[in-house]
């Protein structure tokens, strides 16, 4: 049964591109597909599905066209118990991305056609931010949501700025696309004034590097590497409180997937998972950033809250589509019993 308390006052509010996701069937490359399965997806709305199921309230912002094939995604949000009653709706287009499945051997692609979408084409003053954050105490954006367009990112600025006015704590996934950010700016002109404000974020080495020129020490192991850009980041982020990183590693068929946290100025870290088969892994991230805003907002001790979001990142590479479509029972049971391939009766 999915656990949601859709029906209480939201306690965080996302936004970003809400987006179709075609994915070439049967581990075909592009050249070779014959059909695509479709799934709904956007990093913001995919962390509000995991934490809806986990039993947050939360409300999902961005803009659609007002066709069936947004509606068939709104519905099925609202299906995961997530509030869609602040999408607006204007434009003609919803971004849509193709992807092709990866192995062990190359590497999975994705191909965007997000030009001129609903949401590429937002302008300040369209959202009611006043309206659609009040009394929520979290508001959670990234960075693809500014990275679409110049007009989006403005918007960006223009949600940071009423989420400070109301005394919301911020959270922010680094989440750069080296394929997006094609509208004349350097993420580095954008990114660090948007995120000044940032108290908790997600990040990973990569976007660090482009978004703050921060360079850690790549014989370092990933934990040392970790204290190296937690450290420079707090010196550009001056209100950061909280900070998360998932790492991956291939060794041979397996996939080490491990998390550190910095918890108001302590480190922690996960077990170093080995995950011996991956089904989907796009959409980890998110499930990561989930679980960490979950321990955040439930109170979890700070190894908790690292356990939770690397348990998170883990079990939704085990599902294929974006949604990490797990329940709080299953999530005990991972981190408990760890990879297991035992049938539950």
């Amino acid at each position: 049964m999915l656990q949601t308390a859709s029906s209480g006052a939201p306690r965080l509010a996302a936004f970003g591109e809400f987006m179709l996701r075609l994915h070439s069937m049967e581990g075909r490359r592009f050249l070779q597909a014959g059909s695509y399965q479709p799934y709904y997806a956007g990093a913001e709305a995919n962390t509000c599905v995991l934490l809806s199921r986990l039993g947050i309230p939360v409300r999902y912002i961005t803009r659609l066209p007002d066709n069936d094939i947004a509606q068939a995604g709104v519905q099925q949000l609202s299906g995961q118990g997530v509030d869609t009653s602040h999408i607006v709706y204007g434009g003609d287009k919803m971004g849509v991305y193709f992807t092709e499945q990866g192995n062990g051997i190359r590497s999975t692609r994705v191909i965007y056609d997000r030009d001129g979408s609903s949401y590429a084409r937002l302008q300040p003053g369209v959202i009611d931010w006043k309206k659609s954050l009040a009394g929520v105490p979290y508001f959670h954006w990234s960075g693809i949501s500014a990275a679409v367009s110049a007009g989006a990112a403005d918007v960006c600025t223009e949600a940071l700025s009423i989420a400070l006015q109301q005394g919301i704590t911020i959270s922010t996934d680094f989440n750069y696309r080296t394929t997006l950010w094609k509208y004349g700016k350097h993420p580095r002109e954008v990114m660090p004034g948007l995120m000044q404000y940032t108290r908790v974020a997600v990040a990973d080495l990569d976007s660090a590097a482009v978004y703050f020129g921060i360079q850690t020490d790549a014989a370092a192991g990933l934990e040392e590497r970790f204290i190296q850009c937690s450290q420079a980041l707090r010196e550009r982020l001056p209100h950061l409180e909280v900070l998360a990183m998932s790492f991956r590693k291939t060794q041979g068929i397996q996939h080490i997937y491990s998390g550190a946290l910095l918890y108001k100025g302590d480190y922690y870290f996960s077990p170093r998972l080995e995950l011996p088969f991956v089904t989907d892994q796009i959409g980890s991230g998110d499930a990561f950033t989930g679980g960490m805003l979950y321990g955040l907002m439930t109170d979890a001790m700070p190894q908790q809250i690292i356990d939770l979001a690397t348990a998170c990142g883990a079990v939704k590479q085990s599902i294929p589509g974006d949604w990490a479509l797990i329940s709080k029972g299953e999530l005990d049971q991972f981190i408990q019993n760890g990879v297991t391939g035992r049938i539950i009766r």
